[in-house]
């Protein structure tokens, strides 16, 4: 397999990138359309935080989270039931070699965001934060 001399970092590339966007976005309007023929799917909304895609371009990872963070299993376990239908709808709307096959996990970053702001709303870390900055400013 040729390796890519554009791209020497660990992270994801720029094709990566835009391709898991596309899929992100046009995921996202497929369900918020309710495009696919599942009454269970259809009743509930489902936010799309970020789609993380294989650098062949075949397996695609959408991080998911219902609104209101309710039912997080069953949400999972209705996309995955629906996984061909949703792959079939992306598909539709790309124009990429392959359809790649979808993954569906917990978005937790919101859970690491306000686990993030407790730490930082207590009085010691307050504290050790404060002191830091009187210190550099001095």
């Amino acid at each position: 397999m040729a390796k890519n001399i554009h791209h020497t970092g660990a992270g994801p590339s720029q094709r990566q990138l835009r391709v898991g966007e596309l899929i992100r976005r046009t995921l996202s309007d497929v369900l918020n359309r309710g495009d696919i023929h599942d009454p269970d799917l259809n009743r509930m909304s489902i936010t799309v935080g970020e789609v993380r895609v294989s650098p062949d371009l075949k397996i695609a990872t959408a991080y998911v989270l219902p609104l209101g963070g309710q039912g997080r299993e069953d949400a999972l376990a209705i996309l995955r039931r629906n996984k061909s239908e949703l792959r079939r709808a992306i598909s539709k709307q790309m124009s990429l070699k392959y359809a790649p096959d979808l993954r569906f996990v917990l978005d937790e970053t919101f859970d690491r965001m306000d686990e993030t702001r407790r730490l930082l709303n207590q009085d010691s870390v307050r504290r050790d934060t404060e002191s830091r900055r009187s210190d550099e400013e001095e």
